[in-house]
């Protein structure tokens, strides 16, 4: 039982907040630079930087670009880089072979980050949207979308990327089995140490429009994403996929989006300590970004803020697409 707290004056809570040096001493939870994973968008050409509209402030960058990009977060401290390919339109066909190309745009940038860079973990993307010329995840047949053969797909996606040189492989595509598919071929292929990030908890928002826009996803798709993405006003099945997918051979889970399922990212990790991720996505980012950038909020209060909040949820690590911006002001 939680002992009973003396009676004012005895106990005032005031006591610990008198001045920064207690607060500092009290203080709960901390966010460091070490607990950042950065998304990057990818682009085709040489020195391209291609300023994303409904993001102010993030680009998509071309591979010699992003080499830079992964330069500086490793010079800031970010562990890790995380690539989202904005695929050329002709690429984008029915049977999203461009996914598993060996030289598509992710499998490009990660063997010239590794050769540049080799210190920083990167983080690819497993999903067909990027390439898929009707914007889902999984396969369209007769306007459904069909799980077992988008499940062979991803695995061949996996495996490209993991040739390619990925440490951490990002299953965001919310199919079922495809965690187990994609351990069992990892395993049989010799990529033992390639870790699964599973995207296990993904809910059907409204706050990845944005993202849309900066992969070239949101032109493309037909209808919605809820037959394959979680209902957002549902908490315990979150609890049955994380499950699912630890026992599949998961090695760290998410929760997305981030801020509005803070709840389910303190389920999560009270549940199974499993290590535990979140993602501030695109719309949670634009919301402060473009506020800041109105003079509505402070903006670096407004952003340590939220970051400090998955951290408090029981979060071990956030992608955000303020990372280099946090990194360097924790870094003083």
């Amino acid at each position: 039982m939680r002992p009973t707290l003396a009676a004012f004056p005895a106990t005032r809570l005031r006591r610990t907040r008198q001045s920064a040096a207690v607060r500092a001493l009290v203080q709960e939870n901390s966010l460091s630079v070490g607990d950042l994973i950065w998304p990057v968008f990818l682009c085709d050409g040489t020195d391209v930087v291609q300023p994303v509209a409904s993001m102010p402030g993030v680009n998509r960058l071309s591979v010699d670009r992003v080499v830079q990009a992964a330069r500086e977060a490793h010079a800031l401290g970010i562990p890790a880089i995380c690539l989202f390919p904005y695929t050329d339109p002709a690429k984008k066909t029915a049977d999203c072979a461009e996914a598993w190309n060996p030289d598509n745009l992710s499998n490009t940038a990660t063997r010239a980050i590794k050769d540049a860079v080799p210190d920083i973990a990167i983080m690819t993307d497993v999903a067909l949207d990027p390439y898929n010329s009707m914007g889902h995840d999984g396969f369209v047949v007769d306007g459904k979308i069909i799980n077992d053969e988008t499940v062979e797909a991803l695995v061949k996606q996996a495996l490209s990327q993991a040739r390619a040189g990925a440490d951490i492989i990002g299953p965001s595509d919310m199919m079922d089995g495809r965690i187990g598919a994609m351990r069992s071929a990892l395993e049989s292929e010799g990529f033992k140490d390639v870790m699964l990030l599973s995207y296990a908890a993904k809910y059907a928002s409204a706050f990845y429009g944005p993202f849309r826009d900066a992969v070239g996803a949101s032109g493309a798709l037909k209808g919605d994403k809820t037959t394959y993405q979680m209902n957002p006003a549902n908490s315990d099945e979150a609890l049955r996929l994380v499950e699912r997918d630890l026992a599949e051979g998961a090695d760290m889970v998410m929760v997305k989006p981030g801020m509005p399922y803070l709840d389910i990212c303190r389920r999560v990790k009270d549940t199974f300590g499993a290590p535990t991720f979140a993602y501030q996505v695109s719309g949670e980012y634009a919301m402060i970004a473009g506020a800041a950038q109105n003079g509505w909020i402070d903006g670096e209060k407004a952003m340590l803020e939220s970051l400090m909040c998955f951290k408090r949820a029981g979060c071990d690590g956030v992608l955000s697409y303020f990372a280099p911006q946090v990194a360097r002001l924790l870094n003083g």
